[in-house]
């Protein structure tokens, strides 16, 4: 499935959208991808992550400075140390919700990481636009959520409605 995400006429870039799969078993990560959330030039790359259930994301400390990255509100918390460059320090995303990532010494540096328990999700590029692979037909609850979002999008969506436009107020 694809589709695009936009406030009006201008396109959305990070968002993050998911579809409830809730008759679709959750097999165990087999994959060996890894998942980064760099730091470089005292920001972190990318801005917006999401991840399955049961990811480990590797925070590699890609900058010229020491950082010290944590999340203590919703989603997972953790707090990872002071470590130097070239350290890298990984965390388990072992349940769904937001997570808001930030340094301990850079107050301007924030990320957000979104953990979904689904297999089926995106994240929208510069142009709003998104695809998610593998879809099987049928109907399905989306959300859709991005930074500085109130509230998460909600709706449904089936495979014969063609692309889903994720539309902000």
């Amino acid at each position: 499935m694809h589709g695009i995400a936009r406030a009006g006429n201008t396109p959305v870039r990070d968002t993050v959208v998911w579809l409830d799969a809730p008759n679709v078993p959750l097999s165990p990560r087999t994959d060996t991808a890894r998942v980064v959330l760099d730091q470089r030039n005292l920001s972190f790359s990318p801005h917006v992550l999401v991840v399955r259930v049961g990811t480990t994301v590797d925070f590699p400390n890609n900058d010229r400075v020491f950082h010290n990255v944590f999340s203590f509100r919703d989603g997972i918390r953790f707090d990872l140390g002071v470590y130097p460059v070239g350290a890298m320090r990984r965390v388990l995303f072992d349940q769904p919700g937001l997570s808001r990532i930030f340094c301990n010494i850079h107050p301007n540096m924030a990320a957000y990481v979104m953990t979904v328990n689904s297999p089926y999700f995106a994240r929208t590029d510069e142009t709003g636009a998104f695809t998610i692979a593998g879809v099987p037909a049928g109907t399905y609850t989306y959300h859709a959520w991005r930074p500085g979002a109130t509230a998460e999008l909600t709706g449904t969506w089936s495979a014969g409605d063609g692309p889903l436009q994720v539309v902000w107020p």
